[in-house]
């Protein structure tokens, strides 16, 4: 089983697009191109569940092969964290049950086979999600109704760096904020293998505008091949990210 690398998008919002291409249709596109997208939907505290945004965020996930979570601003970072790491094994889980229909048929899945070996298959899972490189694009709804919620959002990425650092495999971030002043989304920080620095680059977000959903994953998704991040990838180690895929 080849080395690989697991592409995320972790889109954090508190409300329903307004503007733009359906955004459960780009993230099915983003599917198409391996790369799942996650969906983090923020509550106010004196908020109920609204069944509109609840789901947008749902369709988004489900389309974009992720997990979906709607959560209350205090409860962001593990949350941030919790969704990163179902998604991955979630992915893992679909690849191995490929795998398996490859090597016996078309019928049979991990879930049918016998729990002695089906807990082995689920060991390999979790080395894998270890030992596996994971590139992360967040990318930040920074529409008004976000304002007072975007240093929690920052301390939130902060934590998710520090867990998932521990990992054996190589980490990549970057963080995006959308909508931009004169694209669909913005570039708040570029591809790093930690998100320490996001102290410094974090004030810059300014909260306002409409809520371009659609477009904003469709450009996050174009993110993963460009050539700084192969550049770097193939010279600190070798094979680019389109070399090593599973």
């Amino acid at each position: 089983m080849k080395k690989g690398t697991l592409k995320q998008i972790l889109l954090i919002t508190d409300g329903c697009s307004n503007k733009g291409e359906d955004p459960a249709v780009t993230a099915a596109i983003c599917r198409q191109q391996g790369i799942t997208v996650n969906v983090i939907g923020i509550l106010d505290d004196d908020q109920t569940e609204d069944p509109q945004g609840l789901q947008e965020v749902e369709d988004i996930a489900l389309s974009g092969a992720g997990v979906s979570q709607l959560v209350y601003k205090q409860a962001l970072s593990q949350t941030v964290q919790t969704v990163t790491k179902q998604a991955m094994t979630q992915t893992l889980q679909g690849f191995v049950n490929q795998e398996l229909k490859q090597i016996l048929g078309d019928n049979q899945s991990l879930e049918e086979i016998e729990p002695e070996k089906r807990g082995e298959i689920m060991e390999v899972v979790e080395d894998m999600g270890e030992t596996c490189d994971l590139e992360v694009l967040v990318l930040t709804d920074t529409s008004a109704s976000m304002h007072d919620k975007l240093p929690t959002v920052k301390e939130a990425l902060v934590d998710l760096s520090i867990s998932l650092n521990a990992r054996i495999g190589r980490n990549r971030f970057c963080i995006f904020n959308f909508p931009g002043r004169k694209k669909a989304i913005e570039k708040v920080l570029d591809w790093s293998p930690k998100l320490d620095s996001i102290s410094t680059v974090f004030p810059k977000l300014t909260s306002g505008g409409i809520t371009p959903t659609g477009p904003a994953i469709r450009e996050a998704m174009y993110q993963f091949g460009k050539k700084g991040l192969l550049k770097n990838l193939r010279d600190e180690d070798g094979p680019s990210v389109e070399e090593a895929e599973y």
